[in-house]
């Protein structure tokens, strides 16, 4: 199999396009003093209160390891805190802080602001479309 076919493979192209919108979200959240790491986490917080870092860690596809360093970050920024005792078991729930909600807000609106331009040149119904067949790809895999 050549390079060329390898490079037209579903798989290759996700992994470009992940890449490619990774790379370029970082570059417009890095003024604001984030990460994607750290954008990802506010984002799971955001939708998860309370979740405990194992449910973080699922939820953004990174290690437990990983995670409790990004954690540490957004600690130290005032943007998350985690409970001093757990609610249930041993997990400590970590929530956003006030500060972490508005800077989410704001990164938010910069994260789907380059969604939008990846698939600018796509009409509505085919980016639609496209959303629709890569969760099917995804379910496929789980």
């Amino acid at each position: 199999m050549s390079q060329e076919d390898v490079r037209q493979r579903v798989g290759y192209l996700v992994k470009q396009v992940q890449q490619s919108f990774h790379r370029a979200c970082e570059e417009r959240l890095r003024p604001l003093g984030l990460s994607m790491s750290q954008y990802a986490v506010l984002r799971a917080l955001a939708d998860a209160p309370g979740a405990p870092a194992a449910e973080l860690a699922r939820r953004t596809f990174v290690t437990r390891q990983s995670l409790r360093d990004v954690l540490n970050g957004l600690q130290a920024a005032g943007l998350a805190s985690v409970a001093d005792h757990p609610t249930a078991g041993r997990a400590k729930p970590v929530t956003l802080t006030d500060r972490g909600r508005a800077l989410l807000d704001e990164a938010d609106g910069i994260v789907l602001d380059v969604d939008a331009r990846m698939t600018s040149s796509l009409a509505p119904e085919k980016a639609q479309e496209l959303a629709a067949l890569l969760s099917a790809c995804a379910d496929n895999l789980a």
